[in-house]
């Protein structure tokens, strides 16, 4: 990283947060991930979303299967499975961008494929190109890459994220 991505990465406050929380044991970092993204994301804090972990070029979230999030089968709703892929990728994509700049979520192409079972798990990840694309770039927009499981490893949503940045308005 150049001194340059440095410096815009220092201005990033979710960034700087993760980053100190990353040195807790596992157990603390999961929970104050958590509380950070629920407090901030109030439709996450609602449905309970979970930070697993994340080493900042991929996280994990969970959805556990509550009362509150099914719908009329018993499983995770269709729309908790959707917030669960855009909190996963917008937190991705939140921890890499500079400072400077406001991540907005553009598209979103769901295909609910096979029915869940269980708590779901969605992973997101980001390039080294993706990145450096995010700190070169004025404006611009990356496809996130994640993965939706269920409780038996099975994919029953089929995801496609595509996220903006923009400069900040001062």
């Amino acid at each position: 990283m150049t001194s340059n991505e440095n410096k815009a990465m220092k201005h990033n406050p979710l960034r700087a947060f993760a980053q100190k929380v990353n040195q807790y044991p596992l157990w603390l970092r999961q929970r104050l991930l958590t509380w950070m993204f629920r407090y901030k994301v109030k439709l996450a804090g609602t449905a309970k979303v979970d930070i697993l972990g994340t080493n900042l070029k991929q996280v994990t979230f969970r959805q556990k299967n509550y009362k509150k999030v099914q719908n009329h089968i018993g499983s995770v709703h269709a729309a908790a499975m959707a917030l669960l892929a855009e909190s996963a990728t917008g937190f991705i994509v939140g921890v890499n961008l500079p400072g400077d700049k406001l991540p907005l979520i553009k598209s979103m192409n769901l295909q609910y494929v096979k029915r869940s079972q269980g708590d779901m798990l969605a992973v997101a990840s980001l390039t080294d190109e993706q990145i450096a694309l995010m700190h070169e770039q004025e404006k611009g927009e990356v496809t996130v890459q994640v993965k939706v499981t269920d409780a038996q490893n099975i994919e029953p949503i089929l995801c496609e994220m595509v996220w903006a940045w923009v400069p900040k308005k001062k």
